[in-house]
């Protein structure tokens, strides 16, 4: 374990980003640039969860901490991306107080929650650090919840005291489309469903988190309390790379000439 709830119960800022390719090389890359903490994504990404073995064994000797974002809140998925590794679980499209309970009780062994208990996986060190694991999963992996619909704004002072959510995370594109206002991050209702998430979190001493789109965002969501900030991919890492190299090797060619 990396620290991340730790840190983020610090006060900590901590940036991250997005790996959506479900390549470990990508990951490994990304781990070693800097961030504090890797999405990986299961609801949207390209990988299956058969490949997110190799991208938290190529993330293990880098600084980022590794989240996972699951497809469902199935306990049988939360702790299977658990087993293998992941430092924290995040849950998409939680809609009720029951969806929330039911995703942080997938997280944690009995009698706290209702996780499957197997020793022998990678993330007890094939059973050699099992008691120690166990003892401190509470303390160590982060529950996150995505506030992303209106049905979870409506419950989101409730979800905020769930022992287990961590960190109430924003998903502007799904929160916007459900408000019916899509992509229109300054309008007055994202404004306010901003700060209805973070004052619930704030009450309830839990953390908050976004994903931007622009990198000159983060500071203006920094000052509003928010800990958790994703930008970017490591999809749009290559693609930008890509078509910025392209752009400048055209523009060289109509400078020279073709031949």
């Amino acid at each position: 374990m990396k620290g991340l709830k730790k840190r983020l119960a610090a006060g900590e800022t901590l940036s991250g980003c997005w790996l959506n390719l479900g390549s470990p090389l990508t990951a490994e890359i990304v781990g070693l640039a800097g961030f504090d903490w890797v999405l990986l994504d299961l609801e949207h990404g390209a990988g299956e969860p058969k490949d997110l073995l190799h991208q938290l064994q190529a993330l293990s000797n880098t600084a980022a901490a590794p989240v996972v974002r699951v497809e469902s809140v199935a306990k049988q998925r939360i702790h299977r991306v658990l087993d293998v590794g992941a430092e924290g679980v995040m849950c998409p499209q939680i809609k009720t107080v029951e969806d929330a309970i039911t995703a942080v009780k997938g997280m944690h062994y009995p009698p706290f929650g209702h996780r499957g208990v197997a020793k022998m996986v990678r993330a007890t060190g094939f059973g050699k650090n099992f008691d120690s694991y166990a003892a401190n999963t509470q303390s160590d992996i982060v529950g996150i919840i995505q506030i992303e619909t209106v049905e979870a704004l409506e419950n989101v002072e409730t979800i905020a005291e769930i022992d287990g959510v961590d960190v109430l995370f924003i998903g502007p594109a799904d929160l916007t489309m459900s408000l019916g206002i899509f992509g229109q991050l300054d309008h007055p209702l994202f404004i306010k469903a901003l700060d209805r998430i973070i004052a619930a979190a704030k009450k309830a001493g839990k953390a908050t988190g976004i994903l931007i789109f622009d990198p000159k965002d983060f500071e203006s969501y920094q000052a509003m309390g928010i800990q958790l900030i994703a930008c970017g991919s490591d999809a749009t890492f290559v693609a930008n790379g890509a078509a910025e190299l392209a752009k400048k090797l055209n523009q060289m060619k109509t400078t020279y000439g073709t031949n």
